[in-house]
């Protein structure tokens, strides 16, 4: 078979020790009533300047533009330059992946590939014929091969560098092949490292997006402000100031051609701001509604609340890496007793998340039933940190963020909570609140104490949990003996791992579980983790939330995704 071009594996592991852009696709919240100014712009102008075109000239109902309303605006429009749901909401719009997820559903559906097969460490697939970008370039096998090298491959011509690419690319792309071919325009060969479970599913993640050979060697990193894909809508302008993005229709999608004519996605900060943006006319869906918010939706005659199951988790990280008190599991297991996450879920959340007790949630294989929630028990907690040597307690900083996300929409009174319920056990917390992007770039330097994050799946597979967050992304053998954590300038560190924990029985179940096709046996090693991950508290396991979206009356065939999405060529407006 002739091979038009190849990536080695050597290129590829480059890669993995250099990303330095992680963070998780976690966010930021502010609380109920969101009083906090401003979205990661800082300026404030945000929710005031966001519900701009309720008259129809800007989005809302009027006219065929949809306009969709959150809580922060984007910080790049490049798939391969983020982990940011944020961002990720936007470039789903513009670019397609070659295996793509069936709306609303976690099973896969033909994208930039027709066809495709994964044979042991083999995965061959056939390409689409006759797209082309945004930029009237033909897809081809060799905008493949150029995508992956701009990702993982540091001795690529047009790698735009480690501070640029984000974590994704190792544990996405890059561990887990060793060489791409090409035969001809339309066929595509991947030869792994390794049997690796979920790759199929990661080739439908945002970050396996496939972008143009030519826009990557003609705009480099300008890719973050004009960005070149093959989907449904293209870009055409980003106001920054009143954190704004148009897009419009691509006419010459080769999918399911869209029914609107533009996209506005705003930002308005302020969670109750948003929905009540949504109840006059100024937006057509909104998205991060906490539990004030979702009254104010459920109460409009002019919009409906929409929910379902998420596939996520809401935690609160100990840097182990920094901290040394983190580094005794007894403190991490006190501070699990004294935080009373179910009055964080039931009273702050009120009803939209559920306690968590392991990494993943109960819909994702691997759940592990026999698990609960650390229970609230301040002698218990007092009796660990005694028994640690840390019974006059110690201090620590929390970092936390502004604005709404799924699975933690009200950071800063969640926040406080922990600071209020283990100063009961004699720690003492400082709250840095932080907006979202620098939050982001602060928690993947390990420049934290500890923190809270999450995590929206981008494959459903429990390896996107167990792995992506909490496998420090470097061999057993560099984890120091006696040692469970590794410091986040150990050459190959995933940093999206911010607890920077290191347990090698962990690390061994969640490879082997990466290694067999055997659902029953993938289980029972998940299993085994989530025993290990909950026992050994390298999170305080928060919450599990639902996916809720605001979407107007006028809104049809909108569909809520728990992964992929927002599937915005699917609606019309009426």
């Amino acid at each position: 078979m002739p091979r038009d071009s190849s990536v080695n594996r050597r290129s590829f592991l480059k890669a993995a020790g250099g990303a330095a852009a992680a963070a998780t696709l976690a966010g930021c919240a502010a609380d109920p009533d969101e009083t906090t100014s401003g979205s990661d712009g800082g300026t404030g102008d945000g929710g005031s300047n966001a519900t701009d075109g309720g008259d129809g000239s800007d989005g809302g109902s009027g006219g065929n533009v949809l306009t969709y309303a959150r809580g922060n605006d984007s910080g790049t429009l490049d798939p391969q330059n983020t982990t940011s749901g944020e961002d990720v909401k936007v470039t789903n719009q513009m670019y397609d992946q070659l295996i793509m997820f069936k709306p609303g559903e976690t099973s896969l559906r033909k994208g930039l590939a027709t066809d495709w097969s994964l044979d042991g460490t083999t995965t061959t697939l056939t390409l689409r014929e006759g797209v082309t970008f945004h930029n009237g370039e033909e897809f081809t096998a060799a905008d493949v091969v150029a995508t992956y090298n701009r990702f993982v491959n540091p001795d690529y011509e047009h790698y735009p560098g480690d501070e640029y690419t984000s974590a994704y690319g190792p544990f996405t792309l890059g561990n887990w092949i060793d060489e791409v071919t090409t035969d001809g325009d339309y066929k595509v060969t991947m030869q792994m490292t390794q049997k690796y479970a979920p790759f199929l599913r990661n080739l439908a993640m945002f970050a396996a997006s496939i972008l143009s050979k030519k826009a990557i060697e003609e705009k480099g990193t300008d890719l973050k402000s004009d960005p070149v894909g093959t989907g449904p809508f293209q870009f055409e302008n980003w106001d920054t100031s009143n954190q704004r993005i148009r897009l419009s229709a691509n006419g010459d999608y080769w999918g399911d051609a869209p029914k609107v004519d533009e996209v506005v996605f705003t930002a308005v900060a302020q969670n109750s701001t948003r929905a009540q943006t949504l109840d006059s006319g100024g937006a057509d869906i909104i998205d991060g509604i906490g539990a004030q918010a979702s009254k104010v939706v459920s109460n409009s005659s002019n919009a409906e609340l929409v929910e379902q199951a998420g596939i996520n988790v809401g935690y609160m990280a100990f840097n182990m890496a920094k901290v040394e008190e983190f580094r005794d599991k007894k403190v991490r297991q006190a501070i699990s007793y004294a935080i009373d996450t179910k009055a964080i879920v039931e009273n702050i959340y009120k009803g939209i998340a559920e306690q968590a007790s392991q990494p993943i949630p109960s819909n994702v294989m691997g759940y592990n039933d026999d698990l609960s929630p650390y229970g609230r028990n301040l002698d218990k907690a007092q009796s660990l940190l005694e028994e640690a040597g840390y019974g006059d307690g110690f201090s620590f900083e929390l970092a936390t963020f502004k604005n709404p996300r799924t699975y933690n929409p009200s950071p800063i009174q969640a926040a406080q909570t922990v600071k209020s319920n283990l100063q009961e056990i004699g720690i003492e917390v400082s709250i840095n609140q932080q907006s979202f992007n620098p939050f982001l770039d602060y928690t993947s330097a390990g420049k934290h104490d500890a923190c809270f994050l999450g995590w929206m799946t981008d494959n459903a597979d429990p390896d996107n949990f167990f792995y992506a967050l909490l496998h420090p992304g470097v061999s057993t053998d560099d984890v120091p003996d006696g040692q469970d954590y590794v410091g986040f300038d150990t050459e190959g560190f995933n940093t999206l791992n911010v607890a920077a924990w290191a347990n090698t029985d962990y690390m061994t179940l969640v490879e082997d579980a990466q290694t067999t096709y055997d659902e029953a046996t993938r289980k029972q090693k998940y299993n085994q983790a989530a025993q290990l991950a909950h026992d050994e508290a390298p999170w305080v396991f928060i919450d599990h939330a639902k996916e809720l979206r605001g979407v107007a009356n006028g809104v049809e065939g909108f569909t809520l995704a728990p992964i992929s999405g927002p599937f915005l060529n699917l609606v019309s407006l009426n």
